[in-house]
Protein backbone atom coordinates (compact mmCIF):
# COMPACT_ATOMS: atom_id res chain seq x y z
CA UNK A 1 0.00 0.00 0.00
CA UNK A 2 2.57 2.56 0.73
CA UNK A 3 4.50 1.78 -2.72
CA UNK A 4 1.27 2.73 -3.90
CA UNK A 5 0.79 6.19 -2.07
CA UNK A 6 4.52 6.84 -3.46
CA UNK A 7 3.73 6.14 -7.02
CA UNK A 8 0.41 8.17 -6.50
CA UNK A 9 2.79 10.92 -5.19
CA UNK A 10 5.05 11.01 -8.15
CA UNK A 11 2.02 10.72 -10.67
CA UNK A 12 0.68 13.98 -9.27
CA UNK A 13 4.32 15.62 -9.65
CA UNK A 14 4.16 14.77 -13.20
CA UNK A 15 0.95 16.05 -13.62
CA UNK A 16 1.62 19.29 -11.71
CA UNK A 17 4.89 19.64 -14.22
CA UNK A 18 7.35 19.50 -11.40
CA UNK A 19 8.92 16.35 -13.45
CA UNK A 20 10.92 17.83 -16.37
CA UNK A 21 10.65 15.50 -19.66
CA UNK A 22 13.59 14.20 -21.61
CA UNK A 23 13.16 17.03 -24.09
CA UNK A 24 13.08 19.62 -21.25
CA UNK A 25 16.08 18.09 -19.65
CA UNK A 26 17.89 18.27 -23.25
CA UNK A 27 16.92 22.28 -23.45
CA UNK A 28 18.27 22.92 -20.06
CA UNK A 29 21.64 21.30 -21.22
CA UNK A 30 21.47 22.93 -24.18
CA UNK A 31 21.10 26.70 -22.89
CA UNK A 32 23.85 25.42 -20.10
CA UNK A 33 26.47 24.81 -22.73
CA UNK A 34 25.53 28.17 -24.26
CA UNK A 35 25.22 30.44 -21.07
CA UNK A 36 28.91 28.97 -20.74
CA UNK A 37 30.25 29.75 -24.21
CA UNK A 38 28.93 33.52 -22.63
CA UNK A 39 30.63 33.31 -19.35
CA UNK A 40 33.90 32.51 -21.11
CA UNK A 41 33.53 35.47 -23.92
CA UNK A 42 32.88 37.41 -21.27
CA UNK A 43 35.73 37.38 -19.11
CA UNK A 44 37.64 37.06 -22.05
CA UNK A 45 36.38 40.73 -22.95
CA UNK A 46 37.01 41.86 -19.44
CA UNK A 47 40.45 40.63 -19.90
CA UNK A 48 41.36 42.57 -23.15
CA UNK A 49 39.32 46.06 -21.57
CA UNK A 50 41.99 45.89 -18.95
CA UNK A 51 44.37 45.36 -21.35
CA UNK A 52 46.38 42.11 -20.46
CA UNK A 53 49.52 40.55 -22.90
CA UNK A 54 47.62 38.90 -25.61
CA UNK A 55 48.81 35.31 -24.14
CA UNK A 56 46.75 35.94 -20.77
CA UNK A 57 43.84 36.32 -22.76
CA UNK A 58 44.46 32.88 -24.54
CA UNK A 59 44.60 31.26 -21.48
CA UNK A 60 41.85 33.24 -19.34
CA UNK A 61 38.76 30.86 -18.76
CA UNK A 62 35.53 30.73 -17.06
CA UNK A 63 33.25 28.76 -16.14
CA UNK A 64 29.37 28.04 -14.79
CA UNK A 65 28.62 26.32 -12.09
CA UNK A 66 25.50 24.85 -11.70
CA UNK A 67 23.44 23.13 -8.92
CA UNK A 68 22.10 19.67 -7.61
CA UNK A 69 22.23 17.18 -10.39
CA UNK A 70 23.10 19.85 -13.62
CA UNK A 71 26.30 19.96 -11.55
CA UNK A 72 27.49 16.13 -11.16
CA UNK A 73 30.31 15.50 -12.95
CA UNK A 74 31.17 19.38 -13.59
CA UNK A 75 33.96 19.88 -12.10
CA UNK A 76 35.16 18.38 -8.41
CA UNK A 77 34.19 22.18 -6.45
CA UNK A 78 35.12 20.80 -3.28
CA UNK A 79 38.40 20.08 -4.42
CA UNK A 80 40.49 22.76 -1.91
CA UNK A 81 42.93 23.69 -5.45
CA UNK A 82 39.93 25.12 -6.66
CA UNK A 83 39.07 26.96 -3.37
CA UNK A 84 42.41 28.04 -2.46
CA UNK A 85 42.66 31.98 -2.25
CA UNK A 86 39.18 32.26 -2.52
CA UNK A 87 37.95 36.16 -1.02
CA UNK A 88 35.19 36.42 0.98
CA UNK A 89 32.92 37.84 -1.81
CA UNK A 90 34.20 34.49 -4.28
CA UNK A 91 33.23 32.50 -1.20
CA UNK A 92 29.54 33.62 -1.03
CA UNK A 93 29.25 33.26 -4.43
CA UNK A 94 30.11 29.45 -4.32
CA UNK A 95 28.05 28.48 -0.94
CA UNK A 96 24.81 27.30 -2.75
CA UNK A 97 26.96 25.38 -5.06
CA UNK A 98 29.51 24.05 -2.39
CA UNK A 99 26.05 23.09 -0.48
CA UNK A 100 24.28 21.15 -2.91
CA UNK A 101 27.51 19.44 -4.21
CA UNK A 102 27.84 18.23 -0.42
CA UNK A 103 24.26 17.48 -0.14
CA UNK A 104 24.57 15.30 -3.46
CA UNK A 105 27.59 13.61 -1.90
CA UNK A 106 25.75 12.78 1.56
CA UNK A 107 22.41 11.50 0.58
CA UNK A 108 22.09 7.34 0.68
CA UNK A 109 19.83 7.90 -2.69
CA UNK A 110 20.35 10.80 -4.81
CA UNK A 111 16.88 10.01 -7.13
CA UNK A 112 15.29 9.65 -4.21
CA UNK A 113 16.56 12.57 -2.40
CA UNK A 114 15.87 14.82 -5.73
CA UNK A 115 12.01 13.43 -5.56
CA UNK A 116 11.48 14.08 -2.03
CA UNK A 117 12.70 17.65 -2.27
CA UNK A 118 10.59 18.62 -5.49
CA UNK A 119 7.49 17.10 -3.46
CA UNK A 120 8.91 18.95 -0.46
CA UNK A 121 9.13 22.57 -2.02
CA UNK A 122 5.89 22.15 -3.62
CA UNK A 123 4.21 21.73 -0.95
CA UNK A 124 6.07 24.70 0.60
CA UNK A 125 4.94 26.88 -1.95
CA UNK A 126 1.26 25.60 -1.67
CA UNK A 127 1.01 26.29 1.90
CA UNK A 128 2.79 29.54 1.70
CA UNK A 129 5.89 28.77 3.97
CA UNK A 130 8.44 28.93 0.80
CA UNK A 131 10.77 32.12 0.55
CA UNK A 132 13.76 33.33 2.11
CA UNK A 133 12.96 37.18 1.58
CA UNK A 134 9.40 36.91 3.17
CA UNK A 135 10.84 35.03 6.28
CA UNK A 136 9.92 31.92 4.91
CA UNK A 137 11.91 28.77 4.17
CA UNK A 138 14.50 28.88 0.75
CA UNK A 139 15.37 26.05 -1.29
CA UNK A 140 18.90 25.63 0.63
CA UNK A 141 16.75 25.15 4.08
CA UNK A 142 14.08 22.34 2.51
CA UNK A 143 17.47 21.10 0.46
CA UNK A 144 19.09 20.30 4.08
CA UNK A 145 16.27 19.19 6.08
CA UNK A 146 15.02 16.94 3.46
CA UNK A 147 18.66 15.10 3.23
CA UNK A 148 18.71 14.69 7.14
CA UNK A 149 15.57 12.80 6.87
CA UNK A 150 16.98 10.72 3.74
CA UNK A 151 20.22 10.03 6.16
CA UNK A 152 18.05 9.00 9.21
CA UNK A 153 15.73 6.81 6.80
CA UNK A 154 17.77 5.55 4.42
CA UNK A 155 15.16 2.20 3.36
CA UNK A 156 12.10 3.64 2.52
CA UNK A 157 9.76 4.70 -0.17
CA UNK A 158 9.25 8.31 -1.24
CA UNK A 159 5.66 8.36 0.69
CA UNK A 160 7.29 7.71 4.10
CA UNK A 161 10.20 9.58 3.56
CA UNK A 162 7.54 12.41 3.09
CA UNK A 163 5.34 11.42 6.17
CA UNK A 164 9.00 11.49 8.50
CA UNK A 165 10.03 14.52 7.16
CA UNK A 166 6.77 16.32 8.32
CA UNK A 167 6.91 14.04 11.87
CA UNK A 168 10.67 14.48 12.38
CA UNK A 169 9.92 18.90 12.25
CA UNK A 170 6.77 19.16 13.96
CA UNK A 171 8.55 17.89 17.13
CA UNK A 172 11.71 18.40 16.57
CA UNK A 173 13.41 20.63 19.38
CA UNK A 174 13.77 24.39 17.80
CA UNK A 175 16.61 25.70 18.23
CA UNK A 176 18.67 22.88 18.09
CA UNK A 177 20.44 23.01 15.00
CA UNK A 178 19.67 20.52 11.90
CA UNK A 179 22.54 19.55 10.51
CA UNK A 180 23.71 15.96 8.16
CA UNK A 181 25.61 13.27 9.40
CA UNK A 182 29.37 13.68 7.82
CA UNK A 183 32.29 12.59 9.32
CA UNK A 184 35.14 14.56 7.62
CA UNK A 185 33.48 17.85 9.62
CA UNK A 186 33.09 18.77 13.25
CA UNK A 187 30.87 21.05 14.13
CA UNK A 188 31.84 23.42 16.52
CA UNK A 189 29.51 25.83 19.05
CA UNK A 190 28.53 29.04 17.28
CA UNK A 191 27.31 31.51 18.98
CA UNK A 192 24.58 31.94 16.28
CA UNK A 193 22.61 29.59 16.47
CA UNK A 194 21.49 30.69 19.76
CA UNK A 195 20.04 33.62 17.82
CA UNK A 196 17.83 31.89 14.77
CA UNK A 197 14.50 30.07 15.46
CA UNK A 198 15.05 27.52 13.41
CA UNK A 199 19.51 27.59 12.86
CA UNK A 200 20.13 24.93 9.44
CA UNK A 201 24.45 24.18 8.81
CA UNK A 202 25.24 24.27 6.22
CA UNK A 203 26.75 21.21 5.06
CA UNK A 204 30.54 22.49 4.16
CA UNK A 205 30.98 23.84 6.88
CA UNK A 206 30.99 23.29 10.44
CA UNK A 207 30.35 26.51 12.14
CA UNK A 208 28.00 28.25 9.24
CA UNK A 209 24.62 28.79 8.77
CA UNK A 210 22.22 28.64 5.95
CA UNK A 211 21.27 32.58 6.14
CA UNK A 212 17.37 32.82 7.48
CA UNK A 213 14.83 35.80 7.93
CA UNK A 214 12.49 33.37 9.77
CA UNK A 215 10.68 35.55 12.14
CA UNK A 216 8.27 34.95 15.44
CA UNK A 217 5.03 35.29 12.85
CA UNK A 218 6.80 33.14 10.30
CA UNK A 219 8.21 30.53 12.47
CA UNK A 220 5.11 29.90 13.79
CA UNK A 221 3.40 29.60 10.99
CA UNK A 222 6.37 27.03 9.62
CA UNK A 223 6.12 25.25 12.23
CA UNK A 224 2.17 25.01 12.30
CA UNK A 225 2.31 23.64 8.75
CA UNK A 226 4.34 20.75 9.96
CA UNK A 227 1.97 19.72 12.43
CA UNK A 228 -0.89 19.88 9.74
CA UNK A 229 1.52 17.94 7.27
CA UNK A 230 2.02 15.29 10.26
CA UNK A 231 -1.15 14.78 11.05
CA UNK A 232 -2.44 14.14 7.71
CA UNK A 233 0.23 11.85 6.58
CA UNK A 234 0.97 9.87 9.90
CA UNK A 235 -1.41 7.39 8.50
CA UNK A 236 -0.31 6.44 4.84
CA UNK A 237 -2.46 3.49 5.30
CA UNK A 238 -6.29 5.08 5.23
CA UNK A 239 -8.53 4.40 2.81
CA UNK A 240 -9.50 7.66 2.27
CA UNK A 241 -5.96 9.58 2.12
CA UNK A 242 -5.49 12.04 -0.62
CA UNK A 243 -2.01 13.76 -1.48
CA UNK A 244 -3.98 16.48 -2.70
CA UNK A 245 -5.19 17.57 0.77
CA UNK A 246 -2.07 17.69 1.66
CA UNK A 247 -0.67 19.74 -0.69
CA UNK A 248 -4.13 21.54 -0.97
CA UNK A 249 -3.03 25.74 -1.77
CA UNK A 250 -3.62 27.92 2.12
CA UNK A 251 -7.06 29.34 2.07
CA UNK A 252 -5.53 32.61 2.94
CA UNK A 253 -8.74 34.53 2.68
CA UNK A 254 -10.40 31.87 4.90
CA UNK A 255 -7.93 32.16 7.52
CA UNK A 256 -7.59 35.78 7.67
CA UNK A 257 -10.46 38.36 7.89
CA UNK A 258 -7.89 41.39 7.57
CA UNK A 259 -4.91 41.77 5.14
CA UNK A 260 -1.88 44.38 4.70
CA UNK A 261 -1.84 44.93 1.14
CA UNK A 262 1.17 46.68 -0.26
CA UNK A 263 1.04 47.95 -3.76
CA UNK A 264 3.83 48.63 -5.31
CA UNK A 265 4.35 50.25 -9.00
CA UNK A 266 6.87 52.28 -11.33
CA UNK A 267 6.53 54.02 -14.40
CA UNK A 268 8.23 51.51 -16.78
CA UNK A 269 7.99 47.77 -16.51
CA UNK A 270 11.87 47.50 -16.69
CA UNK A 271 12.28 49.59 -13.48
CA UNK A 272 9.59 47.57 -11.43
CA UNK A 273 11.68 44.27 -11.22
CA UNK A 274 14.36 46.38 -9.32
CA UNK A 275 11.81 48.47 -7.38
CA UNK A 276 9.79 45.17 -6.54
CA UNK A 277 13.33 43.56 -5.64
CA UNK A 278 14.54 45.96 -3.77
CA UNK A 279 11.63 46.26 -1.45
CA UNK A 280 11.19 42.62 -1.51
CA UNK A 281 15.38 42.53 -0.01
CA UNK A 282 13.50 44.48 2.96
CA UNK A 283 10.42 43.71 3.71
CA UNK A 284 12.11 41.50 7.17
CA UNK A 285 11.93 45.16 8.53
CA UNK A 286 8.35 45.47 7.62
CA UNK A 287 7.48 42.38 9.13
CA UNK A 288 9.42 43.17 12.48
CA UNK A 289 7.70 46.60 12.74
CA UNK A 290 4.40 44.98 12.19
CA UNK A 291 4.99 41.91 14.92
CA UNK A 292 5.91 44.81 17.32
CA UNK A 293 2.48 47.14 16.55
CA UNK A 294 0.40 43.95 15.65
CA UNK A 295 1.37 40.37 16.61
CA UNK A 296 1.84 37.54 14.23
CA UNK A 297 1.03 38.37 10.29
CA UNK A 298 1.41 35.63 7.85
CA UNK A 299 3.57 37.59 4.65
CA UNK A 300 2.06 35.73 1.95
CA UNK A 301 4.95 35.14 -0.70
CA UNK A 302 2.95 35.58 -3.50
CA UNK A 303 2.53 38.54 -6.13
CA UNK A 304 -0.42 39.61 -7.65
CA UNK A 305 -1.85 41.90 -10.31
CA UNK A 306 -4.54 44.04 -10.64
CA UNK A 307 -6.21 43.69 -14.54
CA UNK A 308 -7.52 46.80 -14.09
CA UNK A 309 -4.42 48.94 -13.42
CA UNK A 310 -2.34 50.30 -16.27
CA UNK A 311 0.99 51.15 -14.87
CA UNK A 312 3.34 48.50 -13.99
CA UNK A 313 2.44 46.97 -10.72
CA UNK A 314 2.98 44.13 -7.96
CA UNK A 315 0.42 43.76 -4.96
CA UNK A 316 1.39 41.39 -1.68
CA UNK A 317 -1.38 40.76 0.58
CA UNK A 318 -0.39 39.55 4.05
CA UNK A 319 -2.47 38.30 6.38
CA UNK A 320 -2.91 39.79 9.72
CA UNK A 321 -3.84 38.75 13.38
CA UNK A 322 -7.04 38.85 14.47
CA UNK A 323 -8.40 41.04 16.79
CA UNK A 324 -5.84 43.68 16.36
CA UNK A 325 -5.75 45.45 13.25
CA UNK A 326 -7.83 48.59 14.45
CA UNK A 327 -5.02 49.47 16.42
CA UNK A 328 -2.47 49.62 13.94
CA UNK A 329 -1.07 53.12 12.99
CA UNK A 330 -0.23 52.33 9.58
CA UNK A 331 1.38 56.08 9.09
CA UNK A 332 3.56 55.04 11.39
CA UNK A 333 4.10 51.73 9.66
CA UNK A 334 4.86 53.18 6.55
CA UNK A 335 6.88 55.70 8.45
CA UNK A 336 9.70 53.35 9.75
CA UNK A 337 9.74 51.29 6.61
CA UNK A 338 10.39 53.64 3.85
CA UNK A 339 13.61 55.26 6.05
CA UNK A 340 14.57 51.89 5.36
CA UNK A 341 14.21 51.20 1.82
CA UNK A 342 14.94 54.87 1.25
CA UNK A 343 18.42 54.60 1.92
CA UNK A 344 20.93 52.71 -0.38
CA UNK A 345 18.72 52.43 -3.57
CA UNK A 346 20.64 53.52 -6.95
CA UNK A 347 17.59 53.37 -9.24
CA UNK A 348 14.66 55.90 -9.60
CA UNK A 349 11.97 55.05 -7.04
CA UNK A 350 8.77 53.84 -7.57
CA UNK A 351 5.64 54.28 -5.63
CA UNK A 352 4.89 52.14 -2.45
CA UNK A 353 1.30 52.49 -0.80
CA UNK A 354 0.38 50.65 2.52
CA UNK A 355 -2.87 49.64 3.24
CA UNK A 356 -5.38 47.67 5.71
CA UNK A 357 -7.81 45.90 3.64
CA UNK A 358 -10.43 43.39 4.59
CA UNK A 359 -10.88 39.92 3.01
CA UNK A 360 -13.69 41.03 0.71
CA UNK A 361 -11.84 43.27 -0.64
CA UNK A 362 -9.05 41.22 -1.98
CA UNK A 363 -9.58 40.69 -5.37
CA UNK A 364 -11.42 36.94 -6.84
CA UNK A 365 -8.01 36.65 -8.72
CA UNK A 366 -6.07 37.04 -5.20
CA UNK A 367 -7.84 34.61 -3.69
CA UNK A 368 -5.89 31.46 -4.22
CA UNK A 369 -2.04 30.36 -4.32
CA UNK A 370 -1.18 31.64 -7.33
CA UNK A 371 2.24 29.70 -6.90
CA UNK A 372 0.62 26.26 -7.16
CA UNK A 373 -0.06 27.34 -10.57
CA UNK A 374 1.88 25.34 -13.53
CA UNK A 375 4.75 27.95 -15.14
CA UNK A 376 6.79 26.72 -17.49
CA UNK A 377 10.32 28.49 -18.41
CA UNK A 378 10.67 30.08 -21.83
CA UNK A 379 13.66 29.53 -23.26
CA UNK A 380 14.89 31.82 -26.73
CA UNK A 381 18.47 30.57 -27.96
CA UNK A 382 20.07 33.12 -30.49
CA UNK A 383 22.95 33.19 -32.44
CA UNK A 384 25.56 35.00 -30.78
CA UNK A 385 27.35 35.23 -33.55
CA UNK A 386 25.15 37.59 -35.26
CA UNK A 387 25.79 41.09 -34.50
CA UNK A 388 23.65 43.00 -32.23
CA UNK A 389 23.33 46.31 -30.37
CA UNK A 390 24.09 46.73 -26.72
CA UNK A 391 21.70 48.54 -24.26
CA UNK A 392 23.22 49.86 -21.26
CA UNK A 393 21.91 50.39 -17.54
CA UNK A 394 20.22 53.34 -16.94
CA UNK A 395 21.83 53.12 -13.25
CA UNK A 396 24.80 51.33 -13.60
CA UNK A 397 27.39 53.12 -16.17
CA UNK A 398 28.83 49.97 -18.61
CA UNK A 399 26.23 47.50 -17.27
CA UNK A 400 24.70 46.09 -20.30
CA UNK A 401 21.00 44.77 -19.56
CA UNK A 402 19.91 43.61 -23.22
CA UNK A 403 21.00 43.59 -27.04
CA UNK A 404 18.74 44.78 -30.04
CA UNK A 405 19.93 42.74 -33.17
CA UNK A 406 20.72 44.59 -36.56
CA UNK A 407 17.05 44.65 -38.09
CA UNK A 408 15.91 47.23 -34.72
CA UNK A 409 13.75 43.91 -33.29
CA UNK A 410 14.73 44.16 -29.70
CA UNK A 411 15.94 40.46 -28.39
CA UNK A 412 14.88 41.01 -24.56
CA UNK A 413 11.67 42.59 -24.13
CA UNK A 414 11.97 43.08 -20.62
CA UNK A 415 15.09 45.09 -21.34
CA UNK A 416 12.79 48.00 -21.74
CA UNK A 417 13.38 49.22 -24.97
Amino acid sequence: MKEERSLSLLQLMVNEGLVPSPEEEENRKTVIEKLKQIVVAWVKRVAWQRRLPKQDIAVTSATLLTYGSYGLGNLDILNPVFLRDIDETGWKSLSRVLANTQICRLVPDLKKFQSMLRCVKFWAKRRGVYGNLNGFLGGIHLAILAAFVCQCDPFVGLSALISHFFKKFAFWPWPRPVELQDETLHPTLNPTETRLYMPIRLPFSSYEYCHSNITKSTFYKIRTEFLRGHNLTKDLLKFDFDWHNVLEPFPYTKKYAWFLKIFLSASKQDELGDWVGWIKSRFCCLLFKLEEVQGLCDPNPAEYIDVNIADPHVIFYWGLQAGKTNAIDIKSVKDVFWRNISTGYQGPFGKIELSIVQASQVPKSAQFDTLSQKKKACWKMMDYHQRRIPIYSQHVPQYIVGYVSTNGDPEYPSAGV
